[in-house]
């Protein structure tokens, strides 16, 4: 992990976000160096699911070598982030140093996402980055640091981010575009950045939207914390940058990003936003109606898309199972496809020497995948990665994700067989 250096010492750091997850554990690194905190939140009472409170957070960040000031801010309202601005500057004499990391979150597409669910969204992510960031402004100036960082991704224009969570992705990509515009307008005088991880990090929206067998796919809180340390280090001309954690770190010589794995050794989960893996064509495209292919995918041709594609990848899959697979799996897959040759297929490697069927498993599920027959012979074919479909809305996923991806490395066992 990245040492401390001591620079952030009496240096000011407002963090909105930062009574749980990424803004604590951004915190906490700044407190160590001797950094004062503010914490710009609004849980004041223990969630019964989301633990923390600015207090809670407050006397972490006391215990770790900082000072802190929490403060009751809902982004959404402008006077409660000029109250807290007001409270920093009176009590620590400036603000060097401004996080933008409150979001909201819902990955839903467009008839799915209720009006409501939209403005939180914009409000929170867009709005909320924008207000904060235009009432640090005037005290970020005056300071020989002089830091703002987003916590948002670099900005893709591949429609797969856009397709199943478009109001997400606006809200998101607002804040980005706050970094573009905001590090021209003030160069020199303000370093402005985005910072997004490469992989999911574990935190409790996550363990909220992917259940808690997700955490085994994630990294910890603490590879954010080291990279906004390490942006936090550099100077003003260091601006306009969409960062990525794992990028900046190998940066700085970290080789070991074991350090960082909630389970060194396992399968992580790719983040949105990033072209990065090789299914995918990294199309930035300029006509609104371009949609993004897989490498060396062409096009079925009707006779190709014949019934009966999805009966035949099970019939391999049946083949190609054996006892030691089963022992190794130990759980029961369901498949809702819909398309041609669709319907519900269960894949029971628990029982016995395994089992493949049309119909729900006699056993219970421990996982439900939901996606389009296409999509499917696809998956089991090897011309789309799993990770990558459940990532870009194409796979849904229900139980035990841990046990998703064993079947996508059984899947690739049985590749050069389909």
């Amino acid at each position: 992990m990245l040492p401390n250096t001591g620079k952030l010492a009496g240096c000011t750091v407002f963090i909105t976000g930062a009574s749980r997850g990424i803004g604590k554990a951004i915190a906490l690194k700044a407190a160590k160096d001797g950094a004062n905190i503010v914490i710009a939140a609004k849980t004041t009472q223990a969630h019964p699911r989301l633990a923390g409170t600015i207090y809670t957070a407050a006397e972490e960040i006391e215990a770790a070598g900082g000072k802190a000031l929490p403060c009751i801010v809902d982004v959404r309202d402008e006077q409660q982030i000029s109250n807290a601005v007001e409270k920093a500057v009176e009590k620590f004499g400036g603000i060097d140093i401004l996080v933008n990391n409150a979001s909201a979150i819902s990955l839903t597409n467009t008839l799915e996402t209720p009006t409501k669910r939209v403005d939180l969204m914009m409000n929170v992510n867009t709005r909320g980055t924008y207000l904060t960031s235009k009432a640090c402004i005037p005290y970020l100036k005056k300071s020989k640091v002089a830091h703002i960082l987003n916590l948002s991704p670099p900005l893709n224009l591949n429609p797969l981010w856009f397709k199943q969570h478009c109001a997400y992705t606006i809200a998101k990509y607002g804040m980005s575009m706050c970094v573009l515009g905001m590090a021209e307008e003030f160069k020199g005088e303000i370093a402005v950045n985005a910072l997004w991880p490469k992989t999911a990090i574990h935190t409790a929206a996550v363990e909220m939207l992917g259940g808690s067998d997700v955490e085994n796919l994630c990294r910890k809180v603490d590879i954010i914390a080291d990279a906004a340390y390490s942006i936090f280090k550099k100077p003003k001309s260091f601006t306009g940058n969409f960062i990525v954690d794992e990028n900046i770190l190998k940066e700085e010589g970290i080789k070991n990003f074991d350090v960082y794995a909630v389970k060194p050794g396992h399968s992580l989960l790719p983040d949105m936003f990033l072209d990065e893996y090789p299914d995918l064509v990294t199309k930035k495209t300029e006509s609104h109606g371009a949609v993004p292919e897989l490498k060396g995918e062409k096009p079925q041709s009707p006779a190709e898309q014949r019934s009966g594609a999805v009966e035949e990848t099970f019939r391999i899959v049946k083949d190609s199972l054996t006892d030691d697979i089963v022992k190794a799996t130990q759980a029961v897959f369901q498949f809702e496809l819909s398309g041609e040759d669709g319907g519900t297929w269960f894949l029971d490697l628990k029982n016995k020497s395994g089992n493949i069927g049309y119909g729900e498993p006699s056993d219970h599920a421990d996982v439900v995948m939901s996606m389009s027959t296409d999509d499917f012979v696809k998956m089991f074919s090897g011309k789309l990665k799993p990770t990558m479909a459940f990532m870009s809305g194409k796979l849904k996923i229900k139980g035990n994700m841990a046990l998703a991806v064993k079947l996508e490395k059984l899947m690739n066992q049985l590749q050069a067989k389909l």
